[in-house]
């Protein structure tokens, strides 16, 4: 489950999770431990850019992940809307250690660009890189209720 939503993504998570344009995608971007901002800060970030532009770093070693097999449903029962997706895995993950992962929606997933790519959801992921696959299990990623 998310640790921030962004702002700029508030209301608009299940929008983007249901993947409304042609060639968009939801990537997940490792944040490195080194550097990292608070909360309270990366919050009010309105794109990659503008994160990666402050004192958080891409882990670019591991790289972004899109990802795959995103469901946003209603969930009538519990009155709210969950969003998923497929679990990732980073084969050999190798760099600096990581403390977060971001996702974000990517409006062209053929041209992606940091400074139109919107921040969804952050989310504490502790792990130092050491050669071994890593996955990360997600597990609706969000709930706006």
């Amino acid at each position: 489950m998310a640790n921030i939503v962004f702002n700029v993504a508030k209301g608009l998570v299940g929008h983007y999770a249901n993947l409304p344009l042609t060639n968009d995608a939801l990537i997940l971007v490792p944040i490195e431990t080194s550097g990292i901002v608070g909360d309270s800060t990366m919050v009010d970030y309105d794109t990659l850019a503008d994160l990666l532009a402050g004192a958080s770093n891409e882990q670019t070693t591991m790289g972004r992940k899109t990802l795959a097999s995103v469901t946003s449903a209603v969930d009538d029962a519990n009155d709210r809307r969950n969003m998923d997706a497929a679990d990732v895995t980073w084969t050999g993950a190798t760099g600096n250690p990581i403390s977060a992962a971001v996702i974000c929606y990517v409006p062209d997933n053929t041209a992606p660009n940091d400074a139109t790519t919107i921040p969804l959801t952050k989310h504490d992921v502790v792990m130092t890189p050491d050669g071994t696959d890593f996955t990360l299990t997600i597990s609706d990623f969000a709930r706006a209720s």
